[in-house]
């Protein structure tokens, strides 16, 4: 088995938005509680993505006891539950937005990055004379710190942290979203897409950066445990 450590748990209450990192967490079937759980939808119904709509990465949902309250630079804080939300996504996004329910959340999946992809990643971007990436143009679920080798994530078919074990489902194929910058709102392409396309490029052309697993069993999970990856 190869040895690292959770360095980070995020949720994403809305997706789309911005996320919500956590000290522990228990990790069930169904995935992160409450990942992905609403969603924002178009006058057409379709769900907004920030490869659509950037400035979703400036909404902040907080989640406490129970309730949903949206958040925005420069705007009153509206509870979800409220008549106005719909207004105040429409004002945010310059566009008629409707807040709904996700009835499948995440559908139960995790994504898992290591912090040696990424670092192997932005080695590579430098050496174009270009900016580094953080973690969060990934937005992943759990971080790992510790794996020495890069995309040990899409190589182990299980993971063992805290109480929770962990089963790999698929590579994650990235989209236009890494190519956002979480803090602006805005896009900053042409990376991380651009060097990810020179060697990470799999069967049917898609770019694959960390990784999706299902909870095998359900437990308790921290910041500072120990992750073991292996067969």
């Amino acid at each position: 088995m190869t040895t690292g450590t959770l360095s980070g748990i995020t949720y994403y209450p809305v997706k789309g938005c911005a996320g919500t990192a956590l000290p522990t967490a228990t990790l069930t079937a169904a995935g992160l509680p409450h990942d992905r759980a609403y969603a924002i939808a178009d006058e057409k119904g379709d769900l907004r993505w920030q490869g659509g709509d950037p400035a979703l990465a400036l909404i902040t949902p907080e989640l406490t006891g129970g309730e949903l309250t949206l958040r925005a630079p420069g705007r009153e804080p509206v509870p979800a539950d409220g008549k106005e939300v719909h207004a105040w996504l429409t004002d945010v996004l310059g566009a008629v937005s409707t807040l709904v329910r996700c009835p499948t959340g995440n559908a139960g999946r995790l994504h898992v990055v290591s912090r040696s992809s990424l670092d192997a990643l932005n080695r590579r971007i430098a050496a174009r004379d270009a900016a580094p990436v953080p973690m969060d143009r990934f937005r992943p679920n759990l971080v790992v710190d510790g794996w020495d080798v890069p995309h040990t994530e899409d190589g182990v078919a299980r993971v063992v942290v805290g109480g929770a074990e962990l089963a790999f489902t698929e590579a994650t194929i990235r989209c236009a979203v890494t190519m956002v910058d979480q803090r602006t709102g805005l896009r900053s392409g042409p990376e991380p897409l651009r060097t990810l396309a020179d060697y990470r490029r799999v069967a049917g052309g898609g770019l694959a950066f960390g990784a999706y697993f299902e909870v095998r069993r359900a437990g308790r999970v921290a910041v500072g445990d120990e992750v073991r990856g292996g067969a």
